[in-house]
């Protein structure tokens, strides 16, 4: 069976609200735990609102559509960002594991908005286009800021594990 444009926009919104979900999971942990890399801690939270802002777009232009996101979708992805910031907790380096995957993530969700508005214009639906189009700028923008923050994530890393200090987060 066959689905009209609309079906996949609707399809492609739920699923980069529930993208959204599993990013706030995995930061939210993150935050918890950064005690020793205060720039990463910063960005984290900065990008926590503005990832709250995006998943309200969503929901704004779901509900034009007479829709609402979906709570499967939600709870599935939800549990798997938690498992996900978790899943670093254990290791001697979890910092630089977890700052490498926030890299990776971003560059996923910067793919999911690309593809949101190429869905959308498809989809004839211009009205959110403006607002999705911050959410990808948002997202580049959080991307080049873990990026740059490699470089001073590792050497911090580096600096403390030699001093024989906690270095993990």
């Amino acid at each position: 069976m066959a689905l009209d444009t609309r079906e996949i926009y609707v399809t492609a919104l739920k699923n980069t609200h529930a993208l959204e979900m599993q990013a706030l999971q995995i930061m939210e942990r993150q935050v918890e735990r950064l005690t020793r890399y205060p720039e990463m801690e910063e960005a984290l939270r900065r990008h926590i609102e503005e990832t709250h802002g995006q998943r309200t777009r969503l929901e704004e232009a779901l509900q034009s559509l007479g829709d609402s996101p979906s709570t499967i979708k939600e709870g599935i992805l939800g549990f798997v960002g938690n498992m996900m910031a978790l899943g670093h907790t254990p290791a001697q380096d979890e910092i630089l594991k977890n700052t490498y995957a926030n890299h990776a993530f971003e560059n996923f969700e910067i793919a999911a908005y690309e593809s949101l508005l190429t869905i959308g214009e498809a989809a004839g639906q211009g009205g959110s286009l403006t607002g999705f189009r911050q959410s990808l700028q948002e997202e580049e923008a959080m991307a080049r800021r873990v990026r740059e923050l490699i470089g001073p994530t590792t050497k911090r890393y580096i600096d403390l594990t030699v001093a024989g200090e906690k270095a993990d987060r």
